[in-house]
């Protein structure tokens, strides 16, 4: 995956008001399933969403299909979401209070934070619940089933 170089002016500046923050939090439950892996290094031909190099290894998020097709080992399938409000890298209680909504209603949650938006991966057999609750979030948004 290759960087792709944006202006600064193309987006707004990030938002760290949390009010603000969950009032436009915006879910958005991607296409396809995901799976997290480890291996040794990302070879160039392989499609994904992240990687976190760690001390054990490379974690590599991507979609189930690349995984199957690289014959790579996973556990879990989740969906993706995005919260398509742009949040600061700086701003303090997002994530705290989607992971602490999540666990209310018993749903796992892996956060991955871009530069523009923060990612979470749940269950894919949860994703329809997960974003009733997030949309629950939003003050006045009643959640959807």
């Amino acid at each position: 995956m290759t960087a792709v170089p944006q202006s600064p002016e193309a987006a707004p500046p990030p938002e760290q008001d949390l009010a603000v923050l969950l009032r436009e939090l915006n879910p958005e439950l991607r296409p396809g399933s995901f799976v997290f892996t480890t291996m040794a290094s990302v070879p160039a031909d392989i499609d994904y969403v992240a990687v976190v190099l760690e001390e054990e290894g490379t974690t590599v998020v991507l979609p189930r299909e690349s995984a199957d097709a690289h014959g790579l080992a996973y556990d879990d399938v989740a969906a993706q979401i995005t919260l398509t409000v742009r949040s600061s890298l700086a701003a303090v209680g997002l994530t705290a209070a989607v992971a602490t909504a999540l666990a209310g209603a018993g749903i796992s949650c892996n956060v991955v934070a871009g530069f523009h938006h923060d990612h979470l991966f749940v269950p894919a057999d949860r994703a329809d619940a997960a974003m009733a609750v997030l949309r629950s979030l939003a003050p006045g948004s009643p959640a959807e089933p």
